[in-house]
């Protein structure tokens, strides 16, 4: 069973790459998205940092942390992607998972050192179904004591390990969706979707306080990292098998064109000076533009090469393409 002091670290490394990683030619990819089947046991960090060594990259990250129980899709960040990270992290999760009712641990799942055992025989499935139908109503939850969350520059998790009081916190959540799929004591298969950052393993902490039994969380698969899905992603050790990642590498104007929600805008030589300056360019002397104000863009220059996100502002009667954020350095 896994310590406190073994899971959830922020800078957790992978020291287990096998020589032949190692040593196997392979090429610096390009800037963008790769969708990765994260496996159990390894944080999520711990994975990239086998994705970064094998294929010698200078920048990587990813838009949702998983916990190393958990398993599905990570949204991993390569080169300049990294700094759209906010931008795709953002959209709702799907998880499935299951729930054993009948025991609280300090990290509430089922890697964690137990506190307590007690019978939860005389729990009714209709009562289970109820409580976690509720999570729909959830407008804020704890935040585990045990997590990357942090006070006074200090992750929780270390706070812990220096043997400090974690001080009680919530955050802001919603579940769109919470339904159970089976249930066989002691249990249950649930699936939700909800917002960006929200704790599993401490809804499931929640419904053993409800239920007067305890409960932990014993395994998670997230499905969906809007708009990415598990089926389009990759296992890791394929993924680190192949000499290039050209297969399974989304460029960036790929990746933010399946939100839907981003334009994608074409620039002239000039234009693409203006932006790379940091200025804003006007909207309506772009060819076939035409924004309403608050529309977000990609802008592109003419290669296609990806040039920055930007939003449609008003400025002296004009609309005008204002950068959020510069992707040509």
């Amino acid at each position: 069973m896994q310590t406190v002091l073994q899971r959830d670290m922020s800078k957790d490394t992978d020291h287990t790459v096998q020589g032949h990683e190692k040593d196997r030619k392979s090429s610096v990819p390009g800037d963008g998205v790769i969708l990765l089947r994260k496996p159990g046991g390894p944080t999520s960090t711990a994975c990239l940092n086998r994705i970064k060594s094998r294929f010698r990259m200078k920048k990587i990250g990813h838009a949702g942390t998983l916990d190393p129980l958990a398993t599905g899709i990570l949204v991993v960040l390569i080169g300049q992607a990294t700094k759209l990270a906010q931008y795709f992290a953002q959209g709702p999760k799907t998880y499935s998972g299951t729930i054993r009712l009948g025991l609280t641990t300090d990290t509430y799942d089922i890697q964690g050192r137990i506190l307590d055992e007690k019978d939860c025989s005389g729990v009714l499935p209709e009562k289970i179904s109820m409580e976690i139908k509720s999570w729909e109503n959830l407008m804020e939850q704890p935040i585990p004591p045990v997590s990357a969350a942090k006070h006074q520059g200090r992750t929780f998790h270390s706070l812990i390990r220096a043997g400090q009081k974690v001080p009680h916190r919530t955050k802001k959540i919603k579940v769109y969706r919470a339904d159970v799929l089976a249930i066989d004591p002691p249990d249950v298969v649930f699936r939700i979707t909800c917002t960006a950052g929200t704790y599993v393993r401490s809804l499931a902490h929640s419904l053993g306080m409800r239920l007067g039994c305890g409960a932990v969380l014993t395994e998670l698969v997230r499905e969906q990292s809007h708009p990415f899905t598990l089926d389009q992603a990759v296992d890791l050790e394929e993924l680190l098998d192949r000499k290039d990642l050209k297969k399974h590498l989304l460029s960036i104007p790929e990746a933010l064109a399946r939100f839907r929600t981003w334009d994608q805008v074409t620039l002239s030589r000039d234009q693409e000076k203006i932006v790379r300056s940091g200025q804003p360019v006007d909207a309506q002397l772009i060819s076939g533009c035409r924004p309403r104000e608050n529309d977000v863009a990609l802008l592109l220059a003419r290669d296609g090469s990806p040039l920055a996100l930007a939003e449609a502002k008003s400025r002296d009667d004009r609309l005008v393409w204002s950068i959020i954020r510069g992707l040509w350095t």
